[in-house]
């Protein structure tokens, strides 16, 4: 039994040792390897829907109701396909900080336009607690693109639109919110710690040098001044003015006043202040899109090697993390 023990316990190290090296080779062929190139995948979604509802009929009917459905698909299909019938593309949007899936919108959005006519309406279902300034606004511009070639832009929004999110909402000709979604937050918004005087405690000098007044204002580990402070509370407003002159621009039924304030909305409260138009999920309105039209799910990927998928998948995880964080704070009052 001993034997036996001692055995299974050099086994096990040697699995172990083997598992670890061959990860370890895993990691550097990979590092050789290129991304390959992105591909675009498409999804007829009246397909997906009538398959479901095909299997629920198997199911649940009666052989004689089974029949005289068949009847009725059978004199259906007879009938000459609608070539008129309209074709809606659906692109998912879910934003983190930096609005790092921009790069993959942009992507999508080219190949739509490079559709020309065959392109009646574009939804995005748009999620994000918002982020970084200038990734937003980007993110906003490649939305612009639809409404600038005249094609319908809808956004759906089943659960949050705050701050970069509301302003690439606000892009579309019509927001759709689900009755709970969060909704606003047309604020700006920047917060940092200061270790200057555990610094000092500790007898450690730090010391930031410029070359021009305003190129450093607050900083982490430097002794912050006052007109330093100034400064950073008037590069903020003046973001701040931007964001409400781009609401404006895009929805001139709003009453800033009353709403460019940083707070935010459900979505049944949401459509009392013209933040939103209508009150449904996503899914309900693709449901009554494709009673008309062919609705397409369009979703673009990359091939990683194996490390960037390691690499970017720790970092995707500490960034959801830290905007769970600061999502928690900004929307404090709506968690229960």
């Amino acid at each position: 039994m001993e034997f036996l023990s001692d055995y299974g316990l050099f086994l096990a190290k040697s699995v172990t040792v083997v598992i670890v090296v061959a990860i370890i080779i895993g990691l550097i062929a990979s590092a050789g390897q290129k991304s390959k190139p992105e591909k675009l995948k498409v999804k007829h979604l009246n397909e997906k829907l009538g398959k479901f509802k095909k299997r629920l009929q198997q199911e649940v009917l009666t052989k004689k109701q089974l029949k005289e459905i068949e009847k009725q698909d059978k004199k259906a299909a007879k009938k000459s396909p609608d070539e008129s019938k309209k074709r809606v593309y659906v692109l998912d949007f879910n934003g983190d900080i930096k609005a790092s899936q921009s790069e993959h919108l942009k992507d999508e959005i080219t190949a739509l336009l490079s559709m020309g006519d065959f392109v009646d309406e574009v939804v995005v279902k748009l999620e994000s607690g918002g982020g970084m300034v200038h990734q937003y606004g980007y993110a906003a511009s490649q939305l612009d693109r639809i409404k600038q070639k005249g094609i319908p832009l809808t956004v759906c929004v089943d659960k949050v639109a705050a701050s970069g999110g509301y302003m690439m909402a606000v892009v579309a000709d019509k927001i759709i919110a689900a009755p709970f979604a969060v909704i606003g937050s047309i604020g700006v918004i920047a917060q940092l710690p200061n270790f200057n005087k555990l610094l000092k405690k500790h007898d450690v000098e730090f010391e930031v040098h410029t070359a021009g007044e305003y190129k450093r204002t607050l900083t982490m580990f430097g002794e912050n001044t006052d007109k330093a402070r100034e400064k950073f509370k008037e590069d903020l407003q003046d973001v701040h003015v931007l964001f409400k002159d781009f609401i404006s621009n895009h929805r001139d039924n709003i009453d800033l006043e009353k709403v460019a304030n940083g707070d935010v909305w459900y979505g049944q409260d949401a459509i009392k202040q013209n933040l939103v138009d209508e009150i449904a999920t996503s899914d309900d309105y693709l449901l009554k899109r494709t009673e008309s039209a062919d609705v397409y799910i369009i979703n673009s990927e990359e091939k990683k090697p194996l490390l960037k998928r390691l690499s970017s998948g720790a970092e995707s995880s500490l960034t959801k993390a830290f905007q769970n964080a600061l999502e928690k704070i900004a929307f404090q009052k709506w968690y229960h």
